[in-house]
């Protein structure tokens, strides 16, 4: 089950006793746990005295929150089964359940099968392992709610939808710059449309300039600016960019994300043209807004395939140190990332312009 299938279920069959929120995108976690915690406080204020008010009723709700790598199986336990004094129901949110230990999970297995009524236990994690035992026996009894990140071809979907609710209408060069970030997450994109509600008056389209202003950053240091750097060897000015964007409070691994997402444009759309594509059309499937078009078709045309293979490697060795051992020094790990490749297109360039410049000598 989706998030946006959750109200509805709980609308038919009520609360269930145990739910698993699983999924990669923390936005769909977050709004998952909104909805069964609105819920279970409707249900709380339903069974109610008729006397109390709203606000009596939502603070005899009562909600404990506990994280994996804090807690145990005995904990949990306890706390689930335990009769509370003040509240008709609680619900009991274990956080990070993927730092659970084996041992604690599999202690939880009876509990699964027999939970109480009372409860409602929401098991919620990033990944769980699927070959554990507790794992296979929370899947089989929990209501899952699936909490995947939104695939390249929904994102146009959600980022409309999102806009409607905010009552935004977007021009297409909007869209397509918030579509583009949601490979970051769905919080950045989330909370760029509401700044966007806010900033643009009333019946007026949201352009693409609207978007580059509540970003609120520096002007320059964009991941195009950062890609067109790269290409043209520019070291200073992309180091420049890596600093300034961490200055502003990126997180190292989603600037990661973004440099490698505008790569994968930059790749597709010389796939493409090497297929005889016309650029323009080329540019589009890739997904380049229009006025971005023909800056970025220039920024393909410089770069070579060997290139290209060279950056997807040295974007897997980043992401891995940033992942491990290194993950305590990103700047040095981003700032390596964008030596190399700016080393690496301007070779090619040289190869390329001493090649022009070579002439066959007649034998």
């Amino acid at each position: 089950m989706k998030v946006h299938e959750l109200q509805n279920q709980i609308n038919r069959h009520g609360l269930s006793p145990l739910y698993l929120v699983i999924g990669e995108e923390p936005y769909f976690r977050d709004q998952a746990l909104r909805i069964l915690c609105v819920a279970g406080r409707e249900r709380d204020a339903s069974g109610s005295s008729n006397h109390l008010t709203t606000n009596d009723s939502s603070r005899m709700f009562h909600v404990d929150v506990v994280y994996g790598d804090e807690t145990d199986a005995s904990e949990i336990l306890a706390i689930s089964e335990e009769t509370s004094f003040f509240s008709l129901r609680r619900l009991l949110i274990i956080k990070w359940a993927d730092k659970l230990s084996s041992r604690d999970g599999e202690a939880l297995m009876p509990y699964f099968q027999a939970p109480n009524e009372t409860t409602t236990l929401i098991i919620t994690a990033g990944k769980l392992d699927g070959r554990t035992k507790w794992v296979q026996e929370l899947k089989k009894r929990a209501t899952v709610v699936e909490c995947s990140p939104v695939f390249e071809g929904q994102r146009a979907g959600w980022v409309t939808q999102r806009a409607r609710e905010l009552s935004l209408e977007l021009e297409d060069g909007a869209l397509e710059i918030l579509k583009d970030q949601i490979a970051e997450g769905l919080y950045g994109t989330a909370s760029e449309l509401e700044k966007l509600a806010a900033f643009v008056p009333e019946g007026h389209r949201v352009r693409a300039q609207d978007v580059e202003t509540v970003r609120g950053k520096p002007p320059g240091i964009s991941v195009f600016d950062w890609s067109e750097a790269v290409v043209l060897g520019d070291e200073g000015r992309a180091l420049d960019i890596v600093a300034k964007n961490l200055e502003t409070g990126e997180a190292p691994l989603r600037m990661l994300g973004a440099f490698l997402w505008q790569m994968r444009k930059i790749w597709k759309t010389h796939a493409l043209m090497q297929e005889g594509h016309d650029a323009g059309q080329a540019a589009r499937q890739a997904g380049v807004p229009p006025f971005r078009a023909r800056e970025f078709i220039q920024q393909v045309q410089r770069w070579k395939l060997s290139s290209l293979r060279c950056a997807w490697e040295l974007f897997a060795q980043a992401d891995s140190a940033l992942k491990g051992g290194r993950a305590s020094r990103p700047k040095i790990v981003l700032d390596d990332l964008v030596i190399q490749l700016c080393q690496s297109t301007k070779a090619s360039q040289d190869t390329k312009t001493l090649a022009g410049r070579t002439k066959p000598h007649k034998v």
